[in-house]
């Protein structure tokens, strides 16, 4: 068995795993550059919960910090999910390819039962 382990998209599938941390990627694809607050305002949970997300968020590289005086902004950073879309795409492939010999499949049966029913 052949262990492929990448700890770069480990991390970004992590951090994408939760779903509070993708509505806060969601945020911030809209209006990028958000301060932690500003950000935070619409989650039902606290402050230094929305913090330890960021903090995964960051971690995994999908987004960056800036501070300017006593004002922290969040700004997005998509680049980790470009190897995880790579990374999919290999399946997509896969499943595409699949799903299209079955419908061959079932159409060839189709037409035989229709070419019997004659």
């Amino acid at each position: 068995m052949v262990k492929f382990q990448d700890a770069q998209l480990d991390r970004t599938f992590s951090a994408l795993a939760d779903p509070t941390r993708r509505a806060l990627l969601a945020r911030l694809e809209q209006e990028d550059g958000l301060s932690v607050s500003e950000l935070a305002k619409p989650f039902p949970v606290s402050l230094p919960a929305v913090m330890k997300h960021l903090d995964v968020l960051a971690e995994a590289g999908l987004l960056t910090r800036t501070k300017t005086g006593r004002i922290v902004s969040c700004h997005l950073n998509a680049g980790p999910m470009e190897e995880a879309m790579g990374w999919l795409a290999r399946y997509q492939r896969f499943w595409t390819q699949r799903l299209d010999a079955l419908a061959a499949l079932l159409d060839a049966r189709r037409q035989g039962a229709a070419d019997g029913a004659d």
